[in-house]
């Protein structure tokens, strides 16, 4: 599997290439859109993108785990998470790219 990581400056790279907005507008728009997605999720609010998946936040309860290693009962505190459930246009996408 590779290594290659999707950054920011990949993304405005795309782009400035495919949409032929300057540079600086191309990472002003992916930051623009990557903070109101943040903000919504902040918010509570679920982040939907059609054929790509969504973008949601959960409570997650109190509950009492165990080190592995020594065997020892630990408090964990109720937290929030941030989950993603990806499109079945995505899962089929990503399941096609794997076969050789």
């Amino acid at each position: 599997m590779s290594e290659k990581t999707l950054t920011r400056m990949d993304l405005s790279e795309a782009i400035f290439r495919e949409v032929g907005l300057s540079r600086n507008e191309s990472a002003q728009l992916v930051e623009s859109v990557l903070g109101h997605m943040s903000d919504a999720l902040v918010d509570g609010e679920s982040v939907k993108i059609s054929s790509f998946g969504t973008f949601s936040v959960r409570d997650k309860a109190a509950r009492v785990g165990r080190n592995p290693k020594t065997g020892e009962e630990v408090p964990i505190l109720p937290r929030r998470v941030l989950t993603f459930r990806p499109s079945h246009l995505m899962k089929d996408r990503v399941t096609g790219g794997n076969k050789s």
